[in-house]
Parts: C-alpha cells; sequence; structure tokens
C-alpha cells in the first residue's frame, strides 16, 4: 500500500528554487534514509511533507488525501490551519533540535498535543504518554523538565512526543547531529526498535550505519533533485551517479 505519494514538488524561498521537481512514494512500513550534502533540499523536503512548508507547485498526498491544499476546477487551493493541522495529525516530525516545551515535564510534552489538539481526556493521555516513555526507555523521567535531562534523553522525550499523535509516517530530520557522540547510540537504538514495529519512517540523516542496516531504501538528493534511489546494499557498493561517488568518497573516507 503507497502512504505516501509525492509528484513534481517545487519550492522557492524568493528567486532561489530549492526543491527541483522531486517525485517520491513510500510505501507502508518502508525506511527511508534520506542523505545529501548540507544544502541539498533534505531538511526543506521534509518540512514541505508535514506542511512546515508551503509548497509552489505539486502535490503530496499520504493515503491517497492531499496535505495541506484541495483539489478544485482551477487547481490546488491552500487549506486552512485548522484544516492543515487535522492533516499533520498522520504525519509526525521529530526535530533535530528537540524543541521541547521547557516549561512542561517530559509527561507534559507528550500529553499536550492529544489533549490539546485531538481532544482526550489527561488520564487516558497521561496513561499512554508513560507508556510510550517506557518504549523509549525512559519511564522514570515522567516529571523531569527538559533542563534535567541529556540531549539523547530530550530527543527520545521528542519521539514519544511523536507516537502520541499516532501517525501514519514518522519524520526525522537529522535526529542525532545535535548530540554528543556517546548519545546517538540512544536515539538510533529506539529507531531501530520502532523500524521494527513496522513503523513507516523518512530519516534525514547524516548516519551512513543506521541507512545500510535500518534503510529499505536510499534516496540521494543533490541540489533539490533526486539522483538516486536504491537498496543501501547497491548505493553504498554501486552508485548509479558521479554525485553520489563523490558523496560517498567524502563521506566514508
Amino acid at each position: 500500500m503507497t502512504i505516501l505519494s509525492v509528484r513534481s514538488l517545487f519550492k522557492c524561498f524568493g528567486p532561489l528554487e530549492v526543491l527541483h521537481g522531486i517525485d517520491l512514494d513510500v510505501e507502508k512500513g518502508e525506511r527511508i534514509a534520506i542523505l545529501g550534502a548540507s544544502g541539498s533540499g533534505k531538511s526543506t523536503f521534509l518540512r514541505c511533507l508535514n506542511h512546515l512548508e508551503t509548497i509552489e507547485r505539486g502535490s503530496i498526498r499520504v493515503c491517497g488525501e492531499l496535505v495541506g491544499y484541495r483539489e478544485t476546477p482551477r487547481g490546488l487551493v491552500e487549506l486552512r490551519d485548522a484544516e492543515v493541522a487535522r492533516h499533520r495529525r498522520r504525519i509526525g516530525m521529530v526535530f533535530q533540535q528537540f524543541n521541547l516545551f521547557p516549561h512542561l515535564t517530559a509527561e507534559g510534552n507528550i500529553t499536550a498535543a492529544p489533549v490539546h489538539v485531538l481532544g482526550e481526556a489527561w488520564d487516558a493521555a497521561s496513561r499512554e504518554a508513560r507508556r510510550l516513555l517506557a518504549l523509549v526507555g525512559l519511564p522514570e523521567k515522567a516529571q523531569a523538565y527538559p533542563a534535567h535531562l541529556s540531549g539523547g534523553q530530550q530527543q527520545r522525550v521528542a519521539i514519544a512526543r511523536a507516537l502520541a499523535m499516532r501517525p501514519e509516517i514518522l519524520l526525522f530530520d537529522e535526529p542525532t547531529s545535535a548530540l554528543d557522540p556517546e548519545m546517538i547510540s540512544e536515539v538510533l537504538d529506539v529507531m531501530v526498535a520502532l523500524s521494527r514495529q513496522g513503523m513507516t519512517m523518512i530519516v534525514v540523516t547524516h548516519e551512513m550505519g543506521f541507512a545500510r542496516a535500518v534503510a529499505h531504501r536510499v534516496v540521494f538528493v543533490d541540489e533539490g533533485r533526486v539522483v538516486e534511489d536504491a537498496a543501501p546494499a547497491e548505493f553504498f557498493s554501486r552508485p548509479r551517479t558521479e554525485r553520489g561517488r563523490a558523496f560517498l568518497d567524502k563521506i566514508l573516507h
């Protein structure tokens, strides 16, 4: 089942065109690693998927439903904020810098959206938050504030917060790049566990080991275009393009 379908996606910032007609299909349960040099458009692409950035042209569909727009005889019309928020519930996102609310505990950060967006009762949301904290290996940190958590712990809370909305797809935007080396494995272990449970994941990452071991496909982006889309074994051993080979030479050596 195709859960995500992107067609001819263009994104500009003023006169600068950042994404140049990206096409991508993702099947339910697939794990996609998006690789590319800094400035290639990877993070912008993720933000467009979640409608944190509006697009100039193209379409994004989750389970067949347009994200952020509706079709009219005159073309696509951007939705209002409330309708966009409904679409975002299906697409969870984990950010590079955690983005936790500093005045809320770990449990409070996880329960905020289910209570205020989904209208869940606090007791039910709290029980689910504690289940998710156990899932990410932090059952004892429910009442801890972000300032009292390590970077790896904050990112695991952020993953639990995204899962609390029961998304169809989970997006990760370089989730380990802000972490000290010893904390990276904490977060990657959680992501590997989620992958084993069948979560559909799109991960922008510089962690080549994770891409090799966990991803079903590697999507290599260069200058706002998908240059290669291949199985990890194929991409890492036999990249088809000169740009892919140059990237791997620089990253791996």
